[in-house]
């Protein structure tokens, strides 16, 4: 089911839940029964998670204000490797 928004001229915007493609261009509206022309929307974009919608933002504002580089970030520190006993004993070539 995908939620088609409406919006009434009288009631303003609601809701509808219906199987995918089956929306037409308008809807009774269920306070006053007038026709309500559908309204396209971004879809999900009430249901994003804070840290997803962050994501977004900040990659739409990097399509005109780049963040720009001006050196390599440090290189990430690998923990040393333990020295593994039962290596020890397995044949080598």
């Amino acid at each position: 089911m995908v939620t088609y928004e409406y919006r009434c001229e009288d009631c303003g915007t609601f809701e509808e839940q219906l199987p995918m493609g089956t929306a037409t261009p308008a809807a009774a509206c269920p306070a006053c029964g007038r026709d309500a022309r559908r309204v396209f929307s971004p879809p999900m974009v009430h249901q994003l998670s804070q840290p997803l919608s962050a994501l977004y933002a900040r990659e739409e504002a990097s399509r005109d204000a780049p963040e720009v580089v001006h050196e390599l970030p440090p290189a990430p520190r690998r923990p040393a490797a333990r020295p593994r006993p039962e290596l020890e004993r397995m044949r080598r070539p």
